[in-house]
């Protein structure tokens, strides 16, 4: 059986740098980091793009961005290429007409042209797109749907 392919946003690597003391943050990130030792452990595979790469570099946080770029370089199986980035403009353009921001559509289309299962996001606005090439949650569903809770 192959392994599940699972993108994350940047929102989704920021959260552990964000304020911990909202309880819904504090829950996110620890399932945030129960899917990256997924990632770890080869239980799953992580995707990456060019955008992910952008946005990285525009973080004014070196901690964030040095602790992001060292997993990812780490862990990371596939990476979604220039040629294939190109690909994924025309998409891009299609789900920005469905109201979603730049960025967030960038990030949608490269995990729906690298095939990936799961798209995870901690932004709420970009979990209410939906799209039948690919299954968005929050890091917290995701998890419970992991272990088997199809109650999600």
């Amino acid at each position: 059986m192959d392994k599940l392919k699972i993108y994350l946003d940047n929102c989704c690597y920021g959260r552990p740098f964000d304020n911990q003391n909202d309880i819904e943050i504090y829950r996110e990130t620890k399932a945030k980091m129960f899917i990256q030792s997924l990632v770890r452990f080869n239980s799953v595979e992580l995707v990456y793009s060019l955008m992910t790469i952008k946005e990285l570099r525009d973080c004014p946080f070196e901690e964030i961005r040095n602790s992001v770029m060292e997993f990812i370089e780490n862990h990371a199986k596939h990476y979604l290429d220039k040629a294939q980035y190109k690909i994924a403009n025309a998409l891009t353009i299609e789900i920005i007409e469905t109201g979603v921001k730049l960025k967030d559509a960038s990030h949608t289309a490269c995990a729906i042209i690298s095939g990936c299962d799961y798209l995870i996001s901690t932004d709420k606005r970009l979990l209410k797109y939906k799209d039948s090439r690919i299954k968005m949650m929050n890091p917290i569903d995701f998890v419970k749907t992991w272990r088997g809770d199809y109650n999600v």
